[in-house]
Parts: C-alpha cells; sequence; structure tokens
C-alpha cells in the first residue's frame, strides 16, 4: 500500500485538468502534469528543471515577485495572483496563479487556473456598471475613477491583478500618465444650453437622441485634439446634460481653450434628428493646472465654478478659470456665511454722511450709511455686503438694526442739541425688506422705543424697486406715508425715469443720482445737455410736491449750478465724507 499511494498521487497529479507544478525551494520545477504543459505548448518533460517563474511572469513586478519567494522560503502560507498568458494557438488567455506549500515539504505546489471566461463576464459587467446606456460614454464613476488616477501619477499594470483581481486591473485599463509626461492636467465641463427645451417640447426619446448625438460630436473633438501618453482625452457624461472632456498630460491653458472652442462651435451646428432640425448651445468652464498639490475635490470645484461664470456671463460661451475672480467669489461665499452672525456679534456700525441745504448751506439732515467691522477683511463699505444680505435674506435682521440705531442716535443728537431744528435721519431699505418682512411695524415700533417723530425719518428706496412696486410694496409704502414717514427715490434717473408713475405713489424726495451731477464738473467747458436735463427733472419734480436732492456733489461750481437750477437738498465730498455719530453735533446750526 506505501508504495501504491504515491503512484495514485502521481496519476492524480497527472490527469488532472488543472494545470500544476511541484517547485523546489530553489523555484525550479520538479515536475509538470500534462495540463500544464498543454497550456504552454509544450511537454511536462521539457519543464523540469526550468524557473517556475519564468513560467508565469511572476518576476514582471516587485510586489509579486517579492510574495512568490516569501512562500518558497516558507515565510509565507500561500500567495494567489492574476496573470494574461498567451496560448500556444495564439490567444491571450486570463489566468489565476496560486502558489501553496506542499505538506511536509520545502517544496510548492504552483496551480494555474483558466479564468478567461470569468474575466470576460466581469468586463462586460463593469462595461455597463461604467459606461452611459444613452451616449454609451464612460459614465460618471468611471469619469471620477480615471481623474483620481491621473492625479496619482502613477502607471497601473493592467496586467497584474494582486490578490484583488477586480479593481486593480480596472485602473489599469486606463493607465494614467507615467513619467516622462506634462505633469499637467486639463477639463472642459460643459452644460447644454436649452436642452431642458428640447425634453419638454418633443419628449425624453427625441432628447436622448440629442444627447448621443452630441457625445459623438465630443468624442470627434477630443479625437481630434491628439493623444498624450494615456491615449486619447476620455470624454464622459456625468449626468443629465452634462458633459466632461479629462485631458492628461495637458500642454498648456492653449490648448484647453482650442478644444473648447471647438466643442462649441461642434454643439452649436444644427442636429438633424429624425427629421427634427434641433439647435443648442453650451455653456463651458475650463481648467487647467499642475497635477501635483491638486485634487478631485478641488478640480471639480473650480470647474463647476467656472462653469457657472459662463452661464452667468451669457451662456453659449466657455470661460477660463481665473484665480483671482475665484479669490473673490470665496471673499464673498466668507462673508455670506458670516454675515447673519455678525449682526449679532455687533461687527456693523454706522457712520453718517450731512444732507446740506442748498440755499443756506445748514445741514437739514444725515443719511446713515453701514459699515461692517470685519475681524478678517476690515471696514466694509455697504456695496460689498448689502448685495449678499440681499440675497440670502440677513437683509431683513440687518436693515432692522440699522433702522433702529440711527433712529435712535437722531433721537439722541435732539435731545442733546433742544434748542436747534432736530436733523432727519434718512435710512437705506431694501425692497426685500418690504416683501419678507412687516415693515411698516417694525418702523412704529422702533418709532415709539426711540421717540423719534415720524417726519424726522426718511426711508430711500431705489428708484427699480419702487416703480415696479404693487400690491404689498405699494400698501406698505402708503402706510408708512400716512404715518407721516418721508419715502425718497434714491439712484433717480437710472432706472425707469417715470415721472408720470410718481404721482401715484407716496414719495416726497427724489435723490438725483451721481452720474447726473457728475457731468457739471467741467466748469470750463460744461455740457448744456446736462444742465437741461437736471433742471427738466427739478422743475418736473417740484410741479409734482416733491423735493430734490443732488447726490456725489463734490465741487463749489458743482454746487453753484445745482442750487441756479432750483436743487433742495445736496449731499457730497464738498460738504463731508460720511463720519461718526460724534462728529455730526458740530455740523448742528452750522454751516457744513
Amino acid at each position: 500500500m506505501p508504495d501504491t499511494e504515491p503512484r495514485d498521487y502521481r496519476a492524480a497529479f497527472n490527469a488532472a485538468h488543472l494545470a500544476m507544478a511541484v517547485v523546489g525551494p530553489e523555484g525550479l520545477v520538479v515536475a509538470a502534469n500534462d495540463a500544464l504543459a498543454a497550456l504552454l505548448g509544450t511537454d511536462s518533460d521539457s519543464l523540469s528543471e526550468q524557473p517556475a517563474s519564468d513560467l508565469v511572469d511572476l518576476a514582471s513586478d516587485s510586489r509579486t515577485w517579492h510574495a512568490y519567494r516569501e512562500v518558497l522560503s516558507g515565510r509565507r502560507s500561500r500567495f494567489r495572483c492574476t496573470r494574461r498568458l498567451k496560448h500556444p494557438d495564439g490567444r491571450s488567455l486570463w489566468a489565476e496563479v496560486t502558489v501553496a506549500p506542499v505538506p511536509h515539504s520545502r517544496r510548492v505546489l504552483l496551480s494555474i487556473a483558466d479564468i478567461s471566461d470569468r474575466r470576460e463576464l466581469q468586463a462586460r459587467l463593469r462595461h455597463l456598471q461604467m459606461h452611459d446606456p444613452v451616449t454609451r460614454l464612460p459614465n460618471r464613476t468611471l469619469f471620477f475613477e480615471r481623474l483620481a488616477s491621473a492625479l496619482e501619477n502613477s502607471a497601473y499594470d493592467a496586467y497584474d491583478t494582486y490578490d484583488t483581481y477586480g479593481a486593480h486591473d480596472a485602473r489599469g485599463a486606463y493607465d494614467s500618465y507615467g513619467g516622462g509626461g506634462s505633469g499637467r492636467i486639463g477639463l472642459v465641463y460643459l452644460d447644454l444650453d436649452g436642452f431642458k427645451a428640447v425634453n419638454d417640447t418633443l419628449g425624453h426619446r427625441v432628447g436622448d437622441r440629442l444627447l448621443a448625438a452630441v457625445a459623438a460630436r465630443l468624442t470627434e473633438c477630443a479625437d481630434s485634439d491628439g493623444y498624450t501618453r494615456s491615449g486619447g482625452h476620455l470624454v464622459a457624461r456625468l449626468g443629465g446634460d452634462e458633459f466632461a472632456i479629462l485631458v492628461e498630460d495637458s500642454t498648456g491653458t492653449e490648448q484647453l481653450a482650442d478644444l473648447a472652442r471647438s466643442v462649441l462651435a461642434a454643439v452649436q451646428r444644427p442636429f438633424d434628428l429624425a427629421g427634427q432640425r434641433l439647435s443648442v448651445s453650451a455653456s463651458i468652464g475650463v481648467v487647467e493646472r499642475a497635477a501635483a498639490g491638486t485634487t478631485v475635490t478641488g478640480l471639480m470645484q473650480a470647474a463647476d465654478t467656472t462653469l457657472y461664470w459662463a452661464k452667468a456671463d451669457g451662456k453659449a460661451r466657455w470661460t477660463l478659470f481665473d484665480p483671482e475672480r475665484n479669490a473673490h467669489r470665496m471673499t464673498r461665499q466668507s462673508l455670506s456665511s458670516t454675515l447673519r452672525p455678525a449682526v449679532e456679534r455687533g461687527e456693523f456700525a454706522l457712520e453718517y454722511q450731512p444732507l446740506v441745504g442748498m440755499s443756506d448751506g445748514t445741514v437739514r439732515g444725515v443719511e446713515a450709511l453701514v459699515r461692517w467691522n470685519h475681524p478678517q477683511f476690515g471696514s466694509l463699505a455697504p456695496n460689498r455686503f448689502i448685495g449678499i444680505a440681499e440675497e440670502d435674506g440677513s437683509i431683513v435682521q440687518l436693515g432692522r438694526w440699522v433702522l433702529r440705531t440711527a433712529c435712535r442716535q437722531a433721537r439722541q443728537w435732539q435731545k442733546e442739541h433742544p434748542r436747534e431744528k432736530p436733523l432727519f435721519v434718512s435710512v437705506n431699505v431694501a425692497v426685500r425688506q418690504v416683501w419678507d418682512s412687516d415693515l411698516v411695524a417694525d418702523v412704529a415700533e422702533i418709532l415709539a422705543e426711540t421717540g423719534l417723530a415720524p417726519h424726522l425719518l426718511q426711508l430711500e428706496l431705489t428708484e427699480s424697486a419702487v416703480m415696479g412696486s404693487a400690491g404689498r410694496p405699494l400698501q406698505a409704502l402708503q402706510a408708512l406715508s400716512d404715518m407721516g414717514v418721508q419715502i425718497a427715490i434714491d439712484d433717480f434717473g437710472t432706472g425707469y425715469s417715470n415721472l408720470a408713475y410718481l404721482s401715484r405713489l407716496p414719495v416726497s424726495v427724489l435723490k438725483l443720482d451721481g452720474s447726473f451731477v457728475r457731468g457739471f464738473q467741467d466748469e470750463e467747458h460744461p455740457n448744456p445737455a446736462d444742465e437741461v436735463i437736471v433742471e427738466a427733472l427739478v422743475q418736473l419734480a417740484h410741479r409734482l410736491g416733491l423735493t430734490v436732492t443732488a447726490e456725489c456733489v463734490e465741487t463749489s461750481g458743482q454746487a453753484a449750478r445745482l442750487r441756479r437750477i432750483g436743487c433742495d437738498t445736496g449731499q457730497g465730498w464738498l460738504y463731508s465724507r460720511a463720519v461718526a455719530p460724534d462728529r455730526i453735533p458740530e455740523l448742528i446750526g452750522a454751516g457744513a
């Protein structure tokens, strides 16, 4: 029996369908079965004493070679890898190579299983998983996988999948640029303009055909742009009507700009789809930079931001990423996130600019101008944050604080100077304050709280906001006017300038935009048209029972001409800049 058992093992070894070889501690084949010989296109005897690693290419990379040597030396129990081998009939096959120790021996058993069918199925499933069914382009998942691979700047071996033979080779199939490349990366990120209208009017079937046609044109543009060490540019559909072209080893912004131009021109050519002639365009964001130090998130944020700029600038265009513009956006975003808490932290302060009677030069009132003492960016003028406050709704909270602080300050001046004619205070109001808050109730409450008379409060709204007033805004303005509060139109002359409409609004003051007043600066060669226009506006306003304030008065010559025309009050650096509240008392009762 002891003699027959080894013979039985040898017979089973030789008859096995699984290709196997017994390998000695030096890595040489001791015995190989017929299945292995057939797989390699030779006979089993000729395989004896051959290095086993050469038969299945185990020395092609350092990790596999090290693991193999560890098993040979007994320091590792087993190891498995995947190799792509050449069959004698010329076809390639995928093989799973396993190396494990032979019990009670210093030898190891090397076995090779043909997993080509399994790999082919995996490849088909992966292709379906990684490609968009409508356009047949790589989808979002594959795009980000390729992008991450490119940014890692590492070349993956498509033929070596160490232990995990499903994920490693996927990246190898889309090998990133290796050494010798430019070390740069570019991205053309686009969104179709007008696609939603096609979908809504002609249906999703036509919309899908259009997406497929766009994909074909994008692929043509990418192919004509050339190839890099990693192959052609990757064109992907990221979802909806968003596409991206990834350019590895880019040569600079000029290359990406040329590609963006060709893409825009290609997309804008009409599409003929099943008798339908369709026209769309695209908004395109372009980013090109060094790959080192760039993250997937950072690159995509830059691309998304640049695409937004292209849309905001009018669509049907490409826009290159601008670090300065992005820094401004980041600052704006930072301001937006800290604006609402800043009111609670007391970071805002008011300054006051005098409103001066043109006839006698005395200070009649002041305009309250808010400043943000930002802990990071310093003192910020209103034009840096008011627009943000209107967008996110914090203007309601901020406006209420400005109104209360200004009324309290005006009442305090009145108490401190009882013998002087009290100053009125003018406060700017955004149209969103009228819509999103009960402005009438807020004003009534603050006037009652501070003790300021209603006629000493003037609320300024922009011309565009007032002229379109109807419904609730108009009712609010009327209620405030009935209360005794003065309503002023700020920057008059820059919008509708509908004086007929003014007669139906509860407005008492027009503030002429500074662009009219600046036309008076050239005293040696005055423009007669400017003076005629301003004089006509003043006369019409007076006939409607309105007073007129001229903004941006900077010279005595301007003041003299405005006085001659009939302006009631003036405001500008000729009289005073906006100053802290403790500077106003010295101007009360005296000429500015």
